[in-house]
């Protein structure tokens, strides 16, 4: 075990891996998260995990962890095609296969499921309701944590991986913006129990992503999770100690438009029901094709959430001054237009894991930030700025302003 101790703030994700890749090198890390249980919110549904993510899971994973997230994501093929409003094809595409990962690099994950598998082993090391508030670095060069709960702790470096209203970034780089992109999105999920439901689906809009354009960009996105094997016998079958919820296949259905294209405000928006989303968004597809009408209204009324599109404005380098940095949303939040964050996340806790093993090394741990900083803030903010790009010119997001 290294001498160095890592406090996460958060943990989504991001955190979860980061905590993942620290304790299978023996390094000790606790992470604080502001939720009082893992299972407390809705936080999405499915997600796609490309090359990247599956790398960076496959890095800071156990091996058997990282059979069971293999053996559980979906494999929808590499398609990304665009329609309009009429199921006509206004645009094709084939993702290259990448050799070697499962599923080619393209994967279909239930978060929820995801999560579960990055939780597993983290017993002693995850704690709930401790929103971190505030830290101080003291004299000695540690760093104190101070959170909502009224406690602290205090290790050799801090990483805020809590997300797009970081309150490590709020201290840490005051300078950092994140923006509303101007478009509200409500996602929701289509249960495929039978066959029915699934006799609904054209094929074609069964791929990795399916993007449906109507009047206004208004617009409808869909994507699969179909199971190889229940739960219950991919856990048996790789790691009996691990317990994952039981699921079962749908459809991940999120509709989306600028936010003057709804009729309500912002406030009436976000206190509706599922019943009332669902009727919303019916509305707003009226005079689409009628299978669209028709996926949208199987939509489980409890599945559905409505969620404002948030955006970072990448910075200039910054001075690494403290034995703090961030990670994922916390510091190059982005749209999903291009379906990278959650990818992006992992990247940063596999290059953040192997520098601060470095650090625990013996390298100088201002030096291994500074590192981490430089590598991630190139391709986080590359990110971010590819997915504005594509959010602005297919659905009408607000355009990026200029980098800081």
């Amino acid at each position: 075990m290294s001498d160095l101790h890592v406090i996460i703030a958060g943990g989504g994700l991001g955190g979860l891996a980061l905590a993942q890749g620290l304790h299978q090198a023996g390094i000790s890390v606790a992470v604080h998260e502001k939720d009082p249980t893992p299972d407390f919110r809705n936080q999405g549904y499915r997600i796609r995990i490309n090359s990247d993510g599956i790398t960076a899971l496959k890095a800071v994973l156990t091996t058997q962890a990282y059979e069971v997230f293999a053996a559980t994501a979906g494999t929808p093929g590499a398609r990304m095609d665009a329609f309009d409003h009429q199921l006509n094809l206004l645009h094709a595409q084939e993702l290259p296969p990448v050799p070697d990962l499962p599923g080619g690099g393209h994967l279909a994950v239930n978060r929820m499921t995801l999560r579960q598998v990055l939780l597993s082993g983290l017993d002693k090391s995850v704690h709930y309701g401790c929103p971190l508030t505030h830290y101080e670095t003291n004299a000695s060069g540690t760093v104190t944590a101070h959170f909502g709960d009224g406690t602290s702790t205090t290790g050799d470096v801090l990483i805020g991986a809590d997300g797009v209203n970081s309150a490590v970034r709020k201290q840490y780089l005051p300078q950092a913006q994140v923006l509303d992109a101007g478009l509200r999105l409500l996602y929701g999920k289509v249960p495929l129990a039978d066959d029915e439901a699934r006799a609904l689906i054209p094929p074609e809009l069964l791929g990795l992503w399916t993007t449906v354009i109507g009047p206004e960009r208004r617009f409808v996105g869909l994507a699969p999770v179909q199971y190889r094997e229940p739960m219950h016998q991919v856990t048996a079958r790789l790691t009996p100690h691990m317990t994952l919820s039981d699921d079962s296949d749908y459809l991940a259905c999120v509709f989306g438009a600028r936010r003057e294209q709804f009729p309500c405000t912002d406030n009436e928006l976000f206190a509706m029901n599922g019943a009332e989303l669902r009727a919303l968004t019916l509305f707003l597809v009226e005079g689409w094709h009628h299978r669209l009408v028709e996926i949208v209204s199987r939509q489980h009324p409890a599945t559905i959430f409505p969620v404002s599109v948030r955006t970072s404005i990448p910075l200039a380098a910054w001075e690494t001054t403290e034995a703090v940095t961030l990670l994922g949303d916390a510091i190059h939040v982005m749209s999903p237009a291009i379906g990278v964050g959650a990818n992006t996340a992992l990247r940063d806790a596999r290059v953040l894991t192997a520098r601060l093993v470095q650090a625990a090394a013996g390298q100088p741990l201002a030096e291994a930030l500074r590192q981490y900083e430089d590598e991630m803030t190139g391709y986080g903010f590359d990110a971010v700025r590819e997915s504005a790009h594509r959010g602005h010119h297919l659905v009408g997001q607000d355009p990026l302003p200029s980098s800081q």
